[in-house]
């Protein structure tokens, strides 16, 4: 006799069946299975945002065991993703909880303005995981007002703090990440890493003191903690680990990490997991870079995972972790392809253009892989990077190497819905058009292959210079990924590639390459900013210095032209071998200023070229961007992994589906893994 249960999934998959007919209990799973495979998000658009999903096409191909694994991590991360609300901004539990209940309780006029303005700004809040927006970290305005918000609370009965309310629509905590000095890059950020009366100063000082055990592994200062001031006014950190801050979703992180060791497919697994596991219980720094040491090693296997508090791009200071998740299948094909990159990496670092004494002598250990995505949380969701390479610590990668991934399913997912007509409006002539749209696919993806194996895993810093985060501060996140990004562009252009069989054509992949790029850099990105703004956002401030250097270090010899043609501009590029030799001068000149920690040669680099737009350019690219219905800005909900269990309660299968609409998928998480006191 079998009993057919569910565990965590939506409406359809919590009813539970039971039967003593075997033949009856069979036919009701097949029922079962059979409607939640019709189940289809239908995509969401709002604002400038567009909500897509990803599929999951190596699932059937799983054993019971590997899915088990993939579930397990999955809920592991979907544990923890309120520390990352919380992380963002210290009323955004409180916020979402106010925002959701009115949602879920409002009866009256749902067709009215207002309504559906408050709608938007429940579902941006939702995607930016807070009230700051996930790209421009500027405060979100919502589009009613706060009287209106005023008569919502009383309607359905909902509790907010007056001074919280206010918050929603004045100007106080504007920026989540400032990277402005003169306003105070931690006093002006409402990132919720520091406490009150805390600056940049005294949290340079305190990690500045930080006594480090073995100055050649130092471990990641702070990377798990909030430093705060206690009653007696000594700084002191909240350590985030079971019993200590956040330490009740923790606790559930910890619950499922467990399970995953049951199922891990080898013993190296096994034991990166376990090392996982006790991070979490400890807090310990050094219990996380063996962690990171053993993950590194467990290379075998189908399924792979992050874990943790990782990337610092939302601390204006370099030091602490947003919580993120992602768990990940081996892509079989593509793999096979990008692992011919991470072989040839020592080749790539040997033919670079920087100085010999920048050079890695031995680029050790860099796996790369391109995998499938099954499951995000935190940092990674519901926008999600295309590629990761990890971990981030130097002397990790130096010693032990890294492990870079490209995201083959969200790549797919994202050029699915791309479409060409942007690029026929912002493309110079009709080659660069044909160029584009026959090599731009492949472009993509070799250039994250290069920027994550090759360009992240380059380079060396000179003995006795400190860490980028403690030499180049606020700037080291823009200047590492334009110097990774500085390695891609240099080697899209190099026959190199064609000689490895990676294309069929290495110069006219190369230039599609480097038209995409500068067209982005110096155009297209822009539509993410909104009028009088200056870019604040790591990624895209690199795309636009890395653009800006080369376009004007090169207009005495008209290396990329600025065209004014119909009354619209555009850059086109007239030397695409010159345009290579200043690639490569400006990786020699970044990679020289990461190696001797010179920081006002980075701020200069980054802010001459990086930070202000171009007033003309900007209202000209957003008037044309006007007529496109693609938002600017795209992420994703995530599959539903479906337990089917039997009558002993032994899962028996998994099965994939997907949530009716984007607030669906919310809703639920915030029922589900609700695990944080509101305020922490």
């Amino acid at each position: 006799m079998m009993k057919l249960n569910t565990i965590a999934a939506f409406t359809l998959a919590m009813v539970m069946f039971t039967s003593c007919n075997k033949k009856e209990a069979l036919d009701k799973n097949q029922v079962l299975i059979d409607s939640l495979s019709q189940i289809e998000f239908q995509g969401d658009k709002f604002a400038d945002i567009e909500v897509l999903k990803y599929d999951i096409p190596s699932w059937n191909k799983l054993t019971l065991k590997e899915k088990k694994l993939v579930y397990y991590l999955a809920q592991a991360g979907y544990a923890g993703r309120d520390i990352f609300w919380d992380q963002n901004y210290k009323y955004n539990l409180k916020i979402r909880a106010a925002l959701e209940n009115i949602y879920k309780n409002y009866d009256g006029d749902k067709n009215a303005e207002d309504w559906k303005k408050f709608e938007i700004y429940l579902k941006r809040v939702w995607f930016s995981n807070g009230i700051h927006h996930h790209y421009s970290n500027d405060k979100i305005k919502p589009g009613f007002s706060q009287s209106y918000f005023q008569k919502l609370l009383k309607q359905t009965d909902t509790n907010l703090d007056g001074t919280i309310v206010e918050i929603l629509f004045n100007d106080v905590d504007a920026k989540k990440v400032n990277l402005d000095e003169s306003k105070g890059l931690v006093q002006g950020s409402a990132i919720n890493f520091y406490g009150k009366n805390v600056s940049a100063v005294d949290v340079e000082k305190f990690y500045n003191s930080y006594v480090q055990e073995d100055s050649l592994r130092p471990v990641s200062s702070g990377l798990n903690t909030k430093l705060v001031r206690n009653n007696s006014g000594k700084l002191e950190e909240k350590v985030w680990k079971s019993g200590g801050m956040y330490g009740a979703a923790i606790d559930q992180v910890i619950f499922w990490l467990e399970k995953a060791v049951t199922v891990a497919e080898n013993p190296a697994q096994a034991d990166a997991l376990k090392l996982l596991i006790e991070f979490y219980k400890t807090g310990d720094l050094k219990t996380w870079d063996a962690y990171n040491i053993a993950w590194l090693n467990a290379t075998e296997g189908n399924i792979d995972y992050i874990n943790g508090f990782i990337e610092v791009y939302n601390d204006p200071l370099g030091h602490k972790g947003s919580y993120e998740s992602m768990v990940q299948i081996k892509d079989f094909d593509m793999s096979e392809k990008m692992e011919v990159v991470s072989k040839n990496a020592q080749w790539f670092e040997d033919n670079s253009p920087l100085i010999p004494e920048h050079k890695k002598k031995n680029v050790v250990g860099i796996s790369y892989k391109t995998v499938v995505v099954a499951g995000e949380a935190g940092d990674t969701s519901p926008s999600t990077p295309i590629g990761v390479n990890l971990p981030n610590a130097d002397w990790i990668r130096a010693e032990h190497g890294s492990k870079s991934v490209s995201l083959g399913n969200i790549i797919d997912a994202y050029n699915k819905t791309g479409g060409s007509d942007k690029l026929k409006e912002f493309a110079y002539d009709q080659t660069e058009i044909e160029l584009s749209q026959r090599y731009s696919e492949i472009a993509d993806k070799l250039h994250t292959a290069l920027h994550e194996v090759v360009g992240l895993a380059s380079g060396q810093i000179n003995e006795g210079v400190g860490s980028p985060k403690e030499t180049l501060k606020s700037y080291a996140s823009t200047l590492e990924e334009g110097r990774a990004d500085l390695v891609a562009l240099y080697y899209l252009y190099d026959p190199k590639i064609q000689d490895l069989g990676l294309v069929d054509d290495w110069k006219k992949m190369g230039t599609a390459a480097y038209n995409d790029y500068i067209r982005n850099g110096l155009m297209t990105q822009l539509v993410r900013i909104e009028p009088g703004k200056v870019i604040e956002e790591a990624h895209m401030r690199n795309r636009q210095w890395v653009s800006a250097w080369v376009f004007e270090k090169g207009k005495a010899d008209n290396v990329i032209e600025k065209i004014t043609k119909d009354g619209k501009t555009y850059f086109k590029i007239n030397d695409y071998d010159k345009l290579r030799t200043l690639f490569g001068e400006l990786l020699k000149e970044t990679q020289r200023i990461k190696s001797e920690g010179d920081y006002e040669a980075g701020k200069a680099l980054v802010e001459t070229y990086g930070v202000k737009v171009d007033p003309k350019i900007h209202a000209e690219v957003l008037e044309r961007n006007k007529k496109f219905k693609n938002a600017p800005y795209r992420g994703f909900v995530n599959p539903v992994l479906v337990p089917i269990t039997d009558d002993k309660g032994e899962i028996v299968d998994i099965i994939v589906s997907y949530p009716k609409t984007f607030a669906e998928q919310m809703l639920f998480y915030s029922k589900n893994f609700n695990f944080l006191p509101l305020e922490n």
